[in-house]
């Protein structure tokens, strides 16, 4: 089948397969999967325009919402941070379009900046993973907690009983809730200036930002990855949705290169991530947080190091 906007020839049960693969897993750190979506659609569909940027947040409109839908239904939805998240990265995700088009139209380029943000994102989860406090006796998460509870429960009915989130506070300086029985606190500024630098990043790469500022939240804040996953994949859903707008509508201007979406083979990605998104969600709280983590910072690292090496050959 061939797409004309990405103008590329592919079997159309393939964008769809590959996405739900992704989605699956990507999922339950909070990430929709577009940050290895995109590397797909550059290195093995061949599709280099700026259009691919528009096209992977399209992917986001179509398959976050299930993804969403799962973490609201159970209570995992710290909607403060979501709110904040989502004023954050709105305007950065309308600058990194405009810098996108007229900044890294090369496709080798792109890739180069493709590889360094996710070395970055890489090496957040990596500290994460195997970071011990010195002196200390190690303490059992929260997440470690939850997955105990978990494995206590095993009938339809009792799944009821699993732990929500509850917001305790919600102020310009500080963002609070609880969570199994511990209180978790945040800078409000602070979330709001990361949120402001992962929109521009997002808005060049055409990821929304999730997948960024996932890591953040679960390394740098300690905060437990089945809390934040919801807001991160909400976030990323609202900004996507001004992505995809605004590339459609600076389009015009540039028409010497794809910068409008390919809708058919964003829709086609987005199928596939719905299923994966819904039943990644539903899989997350019965999956270690470490093994989560681990095989998210795999899959990014070989992409970053894949590209990253290729700029200089």
């Amino acid at each position: 089948m061939y797409f004309e906007t990405a103008a590329i020839e592919v079997n159309p049960l393939i964008p769809p397969a590959i996405a739900f693969v992704i989605s699956f897993f990507t999922s339950m750190g909070g990430v929709s999967g577009a940050f290895l979506l995109l590397p797909f659609q550059m290195s093995f569909l061949g599709f280099t325009s700026p259009s691919v940027s528009a096209t992977n947040q399209l992917f986001n409109i179509v398959a976050i919402p299930s993804g969403v839908y799962r973490y609201v239904r159970e209570g995992r939805m710290v909607w403060p941070l979501t709110w904040v998240v989502i004023i954050g990265t709105l305007p950065g995700v309308l600058i990194g379009a405009i810098v996108r088009v007229k900044y890294l139209p090369d496709p080798k380029n792109f890739k180069f900046f493709v590889g360094l943000v996710l070395l970055y994102i890489g090496f957040r989860m990596l500290q994460d993973i195997f970071s011990k406090k010195a002196g200390k006796k190690k303490q059992v998460s929260a997440e470690d907690e939850f997955q105990k509870l978990v494995k206590g429960f095993k009938s339809k009915q009792a799944k009821e009983g699993l732990p929500t989130i509850h917001v305790r506070e919600f102020y310009f300086t500080r963002i609070s809730y609880d969570f199994y029985g511990r209180n978790f606190t945040v800078n409000t500024f602070w979330i709001f200036i990361l949120s402001a630098v992962v929109g521009v990043i997002g808005g060049v790469y055409g990821i929304g930002g999730g997948s960024i500022i996932a890591p953040f939240f679960i390394s740098f804040f300690g905060l437990p990855v089945y809390t934040v996953a919801g807001a991160a994949l909400m976030g990323t859903f609202v900004t996507s949705v001004a992505g995809v707008a605004f590339y459609q509508v600076i389009a015009p201007f540039y028409p010497q290169m794809a910068v409008a979406p390919d809708w058919l083979l964003g829709i086609l990605f987005g199928i596939g991530g719905t299923a994966g998104m819904y039943l990644g969600a539903r899989a997350q709280k019965f999956m270690p947080a470490r093994m989560i983590k681990v095989i998210l910072a795999a899959c990014i690292f070989f992409v970053a190091g894949k590209y990253i090496l290729n700029f200089f050959r």
